[in-house]
């Protein structure tokens, strides 16, 4: 090895693995540390095997809408849920399998151990000093678990462990309700699990548009107890945990914890860099260039606790590799923010988010799904959808929903906000019938009745046949 190295990489995931991709391109004076198991949260804990749960969960609850159809037997379907997560694990290391292959082949330039900063452009890791022109911070992010709650370690589950386990309890509560504990409570419930499911705020999975998370709420509601807006305490009784929130109060055997994800920082020494950091002990991380300060230090993924989306972590990775092994870093423009929580009907917030233009003078266009004609022939015809644009130029500006194939729409919706389209440009396209997207095009003529009429040349003038079978 080098005595002083081009870059060191700290972290393995996902804004590890990409800034590694950049750096090999331009240097092989580098090192990539990792502390604890090699291979991405997202592959190992987070977004691969929660979706696998997912699918296998809204497959059997599927069987709910077959007497409507036709199909006669569907009480006579079972579940084996130990079959469920063995396949989650099975799959789940497969895609384990196919992100260290970036990894395995490094030999001496890959270290396992855990680094402490020692100062700008030093670091320790396994009893020896490293020094580096460029050090990238990508360490990511463990769950949270409040140190108050007296439970016992096998009563408290996270998404650490939820996919280790080898069955379910038939009882569970699950604390949170971001887009990790609303996935998870429906997925669970759906797995035939009694499920109860608590959130401190007034809103859930990073909905900030009251109507559209009310909506959301009331769905979810349908399907198992949700009581959102208290904080929730847990203790043991003889019958399992307690978990008391408000007034409500209720026993279950496991708690699924799903209060989000802090920066793996403690022990890594940034307060040896000399700068100023926050009450959370991070540092102020440019967005656009990654950089700490001005120091060649530059911090990625969940580590800098500004967007813990893998899209974003692979963005800022790439960032952080390409600024690290340049003489100075260059300014990047970030894509349109995209969300999506892969409940059933998918949540999704694109652009900007409604508390953001809550004061400011918007129009607001509505889709409501329960009479759309592709929605009601799936039986899927719930949810709704909010779209924001600028009243003068009918620039669509961002948009949240709870409805069916929003994972979808949200793309496109995330492509023409990019491109800074209008409402009338999206009219212009094509929508194909019957497709879901039908339902988007209902919101977009809602906010084209509040814009200055086009020419009737124009095709976004198209109206409505105002006919279920043809919207």
């Amino acid at each position: 090895m080098s005595k002083i190295f081009d870059v060191i990489i700290v972290g393995a995931g996902s804004a590890g693995l990409a800034a590694l991709r950049e750096v090999k391109k331009r240097t092989r004076n580098f090192v990539l540390i990792n502390d604890g198991p090699w291979g991405t949260i997202c592959a190992r804990v987070g977004c691969m095997p929660s979706k696998l749960l997912i699918e296998a969960a809204n497959a059997f609850h599927r069987r709910g809408t077959f007497e409507e159809f036709g199909i006669r037997g569907a009480d006579n379907l079972a579940l084996d849920l130990a079959a469920v997560l063995r396949r989650v694990r099975r799959l789940r290391d497969d895609f384990v399998a196919s992100t260290l292959k970036a990894t395995d082949a490094l030999g001496e330039c890959a270290v396992s151990g855990r680094a402490r900063l020692l100062g700008v452009g030093r670091l320790e890791v396994n009893g020896r000093e490293l020094q580096a022109r460029n050090i990238i911070i990508a360490t990511g992010s463990h769950p949270v678990v409040p140190a108050s709650w007296r439970v016992p370690d096998k009563q408290l589950l996270t998404t650490d462990t939820l996919f280790e386990q080898e069955t379910l309890p038939p009882r569970m509560a699950v604390v949170g309700l971001g887009p990790i504990g609303v996935e998870m409570a429906q997925a669970i419930s759906r797995l035939g699990v009694n499920v109860t499911a608590f959130g401190c705020g007034t809103t859930i999975a990073g909905l900030s548009d009251p109507q559209i998370s009310s909506v959301a709420l009331d769905l979810l509601g349908r399907e198992f107890p949700v009581y959102p807006g208290g904080r929730a305490y847990l203790d043991v009784v003889s019958e399992g945990v307690r978990v008391r929130a408000g007034t409500m109060e209720v026993a279950v055997d496991r708690v699924l914890v799903a209060l989000g994800r802090r920066p793996n920082i403690d022990g890594l020494g940034l307060e040896r860099l000399g700068i100023e950091l926050d009450e959370q002990g991070l540092p102020f991380v440019n967005p656009h260039t990654m950089q700490v300060a001005d120091l060649p230090v530059f911090m990625a993924g969940d580590a800098n606790d500004q967007i813990p989306l893998l899209h974003e972590a692979a963005d800022g990775g790439y960032i952080a590799g390409i600024n690290a092994t340049r003489s100075a870093p260059t300014h990047f423009a970030r894509r349109t923010p995209l969300a999506i929580t892969f409940a059933d009907p998918n949540i999704a917030i694109i652009g900007s988010r409604f508390q953001a233009l809550d004061g400011k003078k918007i129009l607001t266009g509505e889709v409501r799904f329960e009479h759309q004609g592709r929605a009601r022939a799936g039986q899927r015809n719930s949810g709704i959808l909010h779209l924001y644009a600028e009243p003068e130029s009918g620039r669509l500006l961002g948009a949240e929903m709870c409805a069916p194939a929003g994972e979808h729409m949200a793309h496109l919706l995330a492509l023409a906000i990019g491109r800074s389209l209008t409402v009338r440009d999206l009219l212009r396209l094509p929508f194909y019938h019957p497709v879901l997207e039908e339902g988007l095009r209902t919101a977009l003529r809602d906010l084209a009745a509040q814009l200055p009429a086009c020419e009737e040349s124009d095709l976004a003038a198209c109206d409505a046949f105002n006919a279920e079978a043809l919207d």
